[in-house]
């Protein structure tokens, strides 16, 4: 009908457009860092993660009718993975700078474990996108939502995860701006 379709462009736009502003938003550096490469780093680090455990272990599926490649392994892989990422990235600032944290460096003063912890939630919420994603073309009757590389599932594929993180950080953003104030 009409107002579905008015009602999931809507929301698509809103899901993409808060997801980029965010993108755009967190370039802007933070003692010497940009919040965004934190973000894409947590990405990468859940997709090579999860394939790498999902691959390797295997085990049950988590909802293997929207995405029957999807294990409880991988997303372990991927929860660990974005957590190393995200302390890779911490070490090497860290390193860069001498072994001098700098005043005020959010990164380091948040703590190793807590990065560990915040990478692993963004591999949830990274892979919730990839679910959503698989979802959404399932529910459409398309196999690949682009053409670029052959059976490959398209640009929204490689990009599925970063989406959801940065509407997920922008959303958080938002909500403590609004508390804030």
């Amino acid at each position: 009908s009409l107002q579905a379709r008015m009602f999931w462009l809507l929301g698509g736009a809103i899901y993409v457009g808060l997801a980029c502003f965010s993108l755009i938003l967190f370039s802007a550096p933070v003692f010497g860092m940009t919040p965004a490469i934190m973000l894409i780093a947590a990405v990468i680090g859940t997709d090579v993660g999860a394939y790498f455990a999902g691959r390797s272990i295997g085990g049950p599926k988590i909802a293997p009718r929207i995405s029957p490649s999807k294990t409880w392994s991988g997303l372990l892989g991927g929860m660990i993975g974005a957590g190393l990422m995200m302390v890779i990235i911490q070490a090497g600032i860290y390193t860069f700078r001498g072994g001098d944290a700098g005043d005020g460096d959010v990164y380091l003063a948040y703590g190793w474990f807590r990065l560990m912890l915040t990478g692993a939630a963004l591999a949830v919420v990274a892979q919730m996108g990839d679910f959503f994603e698989s979802w959404m073309k399932r529910r459409a009757g398309v196999k690949d939502s682009g053409r670029l590389i052959p059976g490959h599932g398209g640009l929204f594929d490689r990009t599925d995860g970063l989406i959801a993180v940065a509407f997920a950080a922008g959303v958080v953003t938002l909500y403590q701006t609004v508390a804030a104030s």
